[in-house]
């Protein structure tokens, strides 16, 4: 089309932005003409994939069809809203900071934490826990030293500051994530059901007020330069001034004076300030607005905006990402009230413009206008893509290639060696190191926390009502086969959920994906939410919100595609959780679920062989929700003083992990006949470790014989070693300084 180059080949303006020459040409016929240059800035920051999930959109429309009455807010809103019972509701949701990390870890993952705290105080929520899924390459790689230090450290510092617990979360080491660390953090919140806020920019004469911080140039061209491309191939650390700057103690005095603002009700919507800053804010709830049939529109006069920079174009200030930033909706009799409670916290609230009948949305800035826009085309109404599938040409290959050809231990004592390589190993060594540096316990509600399966918190004192989180995501399953890969990762979330004792009650999602302009990318994306829809289906699970991240690659090379799934369960009464811990003598040890040879992309063939190949675990979901029936009721009737579910590692793992938790030793006789190896290592699904008391253990077996749930008792917690019969005996000590080593020797 005309104007897309001149003739030296000068590339477009709006090329420059990410925009398409149809999507220009798109912009030009919805505004019957050419945009100005605050416009154009706009359109390619709401057009942009992180924003409009133009490419994802046909996909993600599968999980509106899992119903539950507990769901009060679902997709659509800034987080959903789980009805919990007693007058509560919880909110919760995870979201992507990736190349914000890369390029600068400490601020990028602290915005990241940053950013999701305030889409669950948009909610009306008090946010009270954080969780990091965290990815990297070999932990021994340059970058992963680079990386991982600031991203950990700025997931610590600026969740400490706000004082909420970072309870669980991952660590995963892989050479696929080198140049492409992901950041997931997920927040969770809870408030009375009566303090759900919305987004709309509703009752025309209404004032709109900016709170928080002042607007300067961080972050300017996020989510269009970093969130929506890919990095170039070699290429390093770039890109800083897109990078945003946190401040957690603002956020701090916004969050409480924002609560004060929803309990004396003087606000009529609310929306955070993140991506693409007050350009996302003022389109999503203007149109917002009009959605509910209301006659609206805003008038904004970004003159009144409070600079940092006072030389900013108007451009700037529309995509300026700077944080701790709130957009209200006010009416105008409540206006006085707002301004009073937000200089009594001393926050910044300043009135930028009004809610109107024009139905657009106009922004002014020196006397002039500059945006004169229909609001639903920027927020709701973009192009949406069903991107070109492909099957990866090297699946079948991949899959052919079964790790059964591998060298195995057969003796004890290279059973024994295995098993110390493999808790020492980058992806099963303990997290200690990084969770250290997180505060798990400060408000006094956490109840579980990393290293057991899932973070649990009490809501209420008076009851015992609590909730559990976990979150999981294994991305070589989902390279062999990403529609049961991301159904592992939502089972294996549920089941911990259910480990610890809780009823799995509802879905989270950050999807992590390379280019979605690689048709073999987006088959891997199209079979992970078909795998997701089917699952939460399957086992009855709202899927409430969540993220889609792309461009997750550099150059050519995207990282293994990896959904990471969190899963919020609810406790009638804290008091019952299991944790993983063996801490009783003669407790008996039964093993849950069936174990067969399965190694297709397991830890095992990674780590002792750098092999990637073969089928992942079988998933069996109606095996998943029995199982889970099992360890809810019996941490529910008191029976289990420990339970622990198999993923990576498989039983040895598992072993490990909960005599080191509790400080007890276990005597483990494995089947006659049995390869131990197999017995040990194998990383079926749907199984689980529990501890039952002498008292419990006939009642806890007819109860699972009963529900036709496979039950073995393999052994008794006993001693100060891990003792395999017959095969080897490793003393506790020896499991400790192999298991705690690895990080600290890695990164100090």
């Amino acid at each position: 089309m005309p104007g897309t180059s001149d003739a030296i080949g000068v590339v477009a303006p709006y090329r420059e932005l990410g925009l398409t020459d149809d999507e220009y040409f798109r912009i030009t016929e919805t505004l019957g003409r050419a945009p100005s240059v605050s416009e154009l800035a706009m359109y390619s920051i709401m057009w942009s994939e992180h924003c409009s999930y133009k490419s994802s959109k046909v996909h993600l429309r599968q999980f509106r069809d899992t119903p539950s009455t507990r769901l009060l807010v679902g997709r659509g809103e800034n987080a959903g809203v789980v009805d919990v019972g007693e007058g509560l509701a919880v909110t919760f949701k995870i979201e992507s900071h990736n190349h914000p990390s890369f390029v600068e870890p400490y601020q990028g993952a602290a915005t990241g934490v940053g950013g999701i705290v305030r889409d669950i105080l948009t909610m009306g929520a008090r946010p009270i826990a954080v969780l990091d899924p965290l990815r990297f390459g070999d932990a021994d790689h340059p970058d992963t030293a680079r990386v991982l230090p600031g991203i950990v450290a700025g997931v610590g510092g600026y969740g400490n500051c706000l004082g909420l617990p970072t309870i669980g979360g991952e660590v995963v080491f892989d050479p696929t994530y080198a140049g492409n660390p992901l950041v997931n953090a997920l927040c969770i919140g809870v408030m009375p059901t009566s303090r759900i806020q919305r987004s709309a920019a509703v009752g025309v004469g209404n004032a709109v007020v900016l709170l928080g911080a002042k607007t300067g140039r961080d972050g300017i061209g996020g989510v269009s330069v970093l969130a929506s491309a890919t990095f170039a191939a070699g290429g390093g650390p770039a890109n800083r001034p897109a990078v945003q700057v946190g401040d957690p103690f603002t956020e701090k005095i916004l969050i409480e004076s924002c609560l004060e603002l929803f309990d004396a009700e003087l606000v009529v919507g609310i929306q955070d300030l993140g991506g693409a800053g007050l350009t996302c804010a003022l389109t999503e709830t203007t149109a917002a607005g009009l959605a509910t049939g209301a006659v609206g529109g805003m008038a904004v006069d970004l003159d009144l905006v409070p600079l940092r920079e006072a030389s900013m174009d108007p451009h700037e200030v529309l995509a300026s990402e700077s944080q701790e930033r709130m957009l209200a909706i006010v009416t105008p009799g409540n206006l006085e009230a707002v301004l009073a409670i937000a200089a009594r916290w001393g926050v910044l609230a300043t009135q930028i413009g009004t809610v109107t009948d024009s139905g657009r949305l106009i922004i002014c800035w020196h006397g002039s206008v500059v945006v004169d826009v229909p609001p639903a085309s920027l927020a709701d109404e973009g192009p949406v893509y069903e991107r070109p599938l492909s099957r990866p040409v090297d699946l079948d290959a991949l899959q052919l290639d079964v790790p059964t050809a591998l060298a195995r231990p057969a003796t004890g004592a290279e059973l024994r060696a295995t098993l110390l390589a493999m808790i020492a190993s980058p992806n099963l060594c303990s997290r200690a190191w990084v969770t250290d540096q997180y505060d798990r316990y400060v408000q006094s509600a956490t109840v579980l926390a990393a290293p057991e399966d899932a973070g649990v918190l009490l809501l209420s004192e008076a009851t015992g009502l609590g909730v559990a989180l976990a979150t999981d995501g294994n991305g070589r399953y989902a390279r062999l086969d990403p529609y049961a890969g991301a159904q592992l990762a939502l089972a294996e979330a549920a089941r911990n959920v259910a480990a610890s004792g809780a009823v799995p009650i509802a879905v989270t999602n950050c999807l992590n994906f390379g280019s979605p302009e690689d048709p073999e990318v987006m088959w891997q994306f199209a079979e992970a939410t078909r795998g997701l829809a089917d699952g939460c289906r399957r086992l009855g699970l709202p899927v409430t919100g969540g993220n889609v991240s792309f461009y997750n690659q550099t150059g050519s090379v995207a990282i293994n595609p990896t959904p990471v799934i969190g899963v919020l369960g609810l406790f009638d009464d804290v008091a019952r959780r299991t944790p993983i811990g063996f801490v009783d003598e003669g407790d008996a040890l039964i093993l849950l679920g069936d174990t067969a040879d399965e190694f297709g992309g397991s830890e095992w063939a990674w780590a002792t062989h750098r092999h990637l190949g073969g089928q992942p675990p079988a998933v069996d979901l109606e095996r998943e929700k029995l199982l889970a029936e099992i360890l809810i009721a019996g941490s529910r009737d008191g029976m289990l003083t420990a339970a622990h579910d198999l993923s990576d590692g498989g039983l040895a793992q598992v072993l490990v992990e909960s005599c080191l938790r509790g400080g007890r030793g276990a005597r483990i006789v494995l089947p006659a006949g049995a390869d131990p190896f197999v017995e040990l290592f194998s990383e079926s699904a749907g199984r689980a470790v529990v501890a039952v008391p002498r008292s419990e253990e006939l009642r806890f077996s007819d109860m699972c014989a009963a529900r036709g749930l496979p039950a073995r008792r393999i052994g008794v917690v006993d001693g100060d070693a891990l003792d395999i019969q017959d095969a080897f005996t490793v003393g506790l000590a020896d499991l400790r300084r192999a298991h705690e080593g690895t990080l600290p020797a890695l990164f100090g």
